[in-house]
């Protein structure tokens, strides 16, 4: 086994896998502690050179995956261009116009999805939901923009705040499909004018609220058991072919036992 390989191998232990995560959780601490003055006037210096320190880690790391895998096969792996962006975010010079990118360094938080296989599950149930998800949000999109429509002509005269416009009646909307102050907020205040605008108000949250976003539930809860069940079904295949390779390397031996008993 050469170096190289070794180094892949080593890299892809749990072992390694937990203390990266274990890294990022700490640098994840670190990074809250720096949004609290008092603690940064005391240990200022030693916070920041712990930061620097687990960037140093997580850059370590990317430059192993890179030796191991080689640049094309590190980049053809979605979740290694993933850290990649992250971890270079994070080298980014933070002076001047450049200075907003210091907040985005939480963002190495998010690599926990990239180290824990439950995460990454989660994720790519939903990225495997989007195609779905497209659909309903384009029929969404529809009756929002008819109700916003008819919201404008109905109600935008009396209460020009909430539905003077397009835009204003769309943002209405949404709050009213959020369940947010819906009622007391908006709808009763409407209806002391409009006796009869709930006629509009309960038809619109029924479809919204408790179709259309539980369609959207389901489209992601699909997507994460086809997602589970796909990923059982390699581990299932590897062990498989795992288990014949076993098989027939126990034939071999044995056909070569038997040669040898035959040959005296």
């Amino acid at each position: 086994m050469t170096f190289r390989s070794r180094v892949g191998a080593f890299l892809d232990t749990t072992v390694f896998q937990n203390a990266i995560l274990g890294v990022i959780l700490f640098n994840a601490v670190i990074l809250g502690l720096e949004t609290v003055a008092p603690i940064m006037a005391r240990a200022g210096g030693a916070i920041i050179a712990l930061d620097r320190l687990c960037l140093a880690i997580f850059v370590v790391e990317i430059v192993a995956k890179l030796y191991a895998r080689g640049i094309a096969g590190f980049f053809r792996r979605g979740w290694n261009i993933f850290d990649f962006v992250i971890v270079g975010i994070s080298l980014v010079p933070t002076t001047q116009g450049l200075s907003v990118l210091r907040a985005l360094r939480i963002l190495r938080l998010l690599r926990v999805v990239s180290v824990a296989p439950s995460l990454r599950r989660v994720v790519e149930g939903l990225v495997t939901a989007l195609p779905g998800m497209g659909s309903v949000f384009l029929l969404m999109g529809m009756i929002f923009y008819i109700g916003a429509v008819m919201a404008t002509k109905l109600f935008g005269a009396a209460f020009p705040d909430w539905f003077g416009d397009l835009g204003r009646s769309a943002y209405s909307l949404f709050q009213i499909m959020t369940l947010e102050s819906w009622s007391m907020g908006i709808v009763r205040p409407v209806m002391e004018v409009y006796p009869k605008a709930w006629a509009f108000f309960v038809p619109f949250i029924m479809i919204t609220t408790f179709a259309v976003v539980n369609l959207l539930v389901g489209l992601i809860v699909n997507s994460m058991q086809d997602a589970h069940h796909a990923e059982d079904t390699a581990r299932t295949d590897t062990y498989r072919d795992e288990v014949l390779s076993r098989l027939d390397r126990l034939e071999e031996m044995i056909r070569a036992q038997a040669d040898k008993g035959g040959g005296r």
